[in-house]
């Protein structure tokens, strides 16, 4: 009798000390995840800064040459402040739905002014604004592939019983509108 209630205390303390370790490993492994994906974002946020910082130089240099095409900057400058006044992954989507479009129609006013696109300023911030959204997409996909790692790790049994109540919630993905608006950097053809 009283080896098997020895045995039923080392039964009961192996599995109190089993799920301890799990909810440790799953708590702080979930920290992890949720710090990542607060990283990605950030990184999201520095590229997404970086843009509307070079749409200003942008806009002075075609409106040298195209002073009157004031709807395409008025166009550009709103979709800017959109994109810097953005509130997380869904005000961020639809801010860049309207960037990519400001985008294209002020590169398509570029394009009817020859010497506008022989500009060494203008190209070069074509580049940046080029290299910059290749940055943004490399950025979402790391934020995202984040995000998914973590809404995962909060569905899956059993963790699904208890993380909420620990504090952890899903995550958006940082998604647009209109895919095909963002799924290519603009591109200007000269």
């Amino acid at each position: 009798m009283l080896t098997g209630l020895i045995i039923l205390i080392v039964v009961i303390v192996a599995l109190v000390l089993i799920i301890g370790i799990y909810l440790w490993a799953t708590y702080n492994g979930l920290v992890k995840m949720n710090v990542r994906v607060d990283e990605a974002w950030s990184d999201i946020t520095v590229q997404l800064k970086r843009r509307a910082d070079l749409i200003p130089n942008l806009i002075e240099t075609v409106k040298g040459y195209a002073a009157h095409e004031s709807g395409v900057f008025q166009k550009v400058t709103e979709a800017r402040a959109a994109t810097l006044s953005a509130q997380g992954p869904a005000e961020a989507g639809k801010a860049e739905n309207q960037m990519q479009s400001a985008l294209k129609s002020i590169f398509a006013v570029a394009e009817a002014y020859p010497q506008l696109q022989a500009s060494q300023n203008f190209l070069q911030l074509q580049a940046e604004l080029v290299d910059t959204e290749d940055k943004i997409q490399a950025s979402r996909r790391f934020y995202n592939g984040g995000v998914r790692e973590l809404n995962t790790k909060i569905k899956v049994f059993p963790n699904t019983l208890f993380v909420r109540g620990l504090g952890f919630t899903e995550r958006e993905f940082f998604e647009v509108d209109e895919p095909s608006a963002i799924a290519e950097p603009p591109r200007v053809q000269f």
